[in-house]
């Protein structure tokens, strides 16, 4: 049985139907690769996904570990395991990027957590982002710049350890060595097999040192192609003009 089953999802923001008939399944510990041009639809699933309520399903159904959420609210697919990271993360004055993530951990667990034991993980992952220590101290993304702000997102990641995450547009506006260390955090994640990804891009550099299992092109709001690892070279190569023309 898949972890994720999308079947026919149809979706509309303010009664413009985006995304048309996409079906795709995810297994554990898969990592699939949606590409497209700018305005293709990728982020609007990834948001369909995860239960914004901008995002209206007018067809199809989604199914996690079995169960149909089409109609659970973003929290409830939190607490089920599904996690998302977004394009241009919002600030949140009031609360430090500690607390929120230690907050996060209880609410999708349900259960305490000793405080010597986060704060030892904390460490070990921020270091593993190169991620300043300090920061874990300040408001969560309040004065962050762009790179700061992809960290502290896979430092969620890592610490959250969901079951499904879903990237959307993580390497946006990263310079060259902080697309490399994000892509250390997103292997981090990948090497526990435990967890599935979706890698949402219309670039090709973030996967340049990640295994992908399957790759799939949205144009228009339809998945025209699908494929392995290779789709992603063969998109790095000649970009998506043959499958605008399709």
């Amino acid at each position: 049985m898949a972890l994720l089953e999308i079947k026919n999802l149809c979706v509309s923001v303010e009664e413009n139907e985006i995304l048309h008939d996409i079906s795709l399944n995810i297994g554990k510990g898969e990592t699939h690769v949606l590409m497209g041009p700018n305005g293709a639809g990728k982020s609007t699933l990834g948001n369909a996904l995860m239960g914004n309520p901008q995002y209206a399903i007018t067809g199809g159904n989604i199914f996690f570990n079995g169960l149909d959420i089409k109609d659970e609210t973003a929290d409830k697919r939190a607490r089920a395991g599904m996690f998302m990271s977004f394009q241009n993360p919002l600030e949140v004055p009031g609360i430090s990027l500690s607390s929120f993530i230690r907050n996060a951990i209880i609410n999708q667990t349900g259960q305490k957590i000793k405080l010597t034991e986060f704060r030892r993980n904390l460490s070990e992952n921020m270091e593993l982002l190169n991620f300043d220590s300090s920061y874990k101290d300040r408001d969560l993304n309040v004065g962050f710049s762009g790179g700061e702000k992809k960290k502290a997102e896979i430092l969620q990641l890592l610490m959250l350890k969901p079951k499904f995450a879903i990237l959307d547009e993580t390497d946006s506006g990263l310079d060259v060595d902080a697309v490399r260390t994000v892509s250390e955090g997103i292997r981090e994640y990948q090497n526990g097999r435990q967890g599935a990804l979706l890698i949402i891009t219309h670039s090709t550099k973030i996967l340049e040192s990640l295994s992908v299992d399957h790759t799939h092109i949205l144009v228009k709001g339809r998945i025209v192609a699908s494929g392995d690892g290779t789709l992603v070279e063969e998109i790095n190569r000649d970009g998506f003009e043959k499958y605008l023309q399709e």
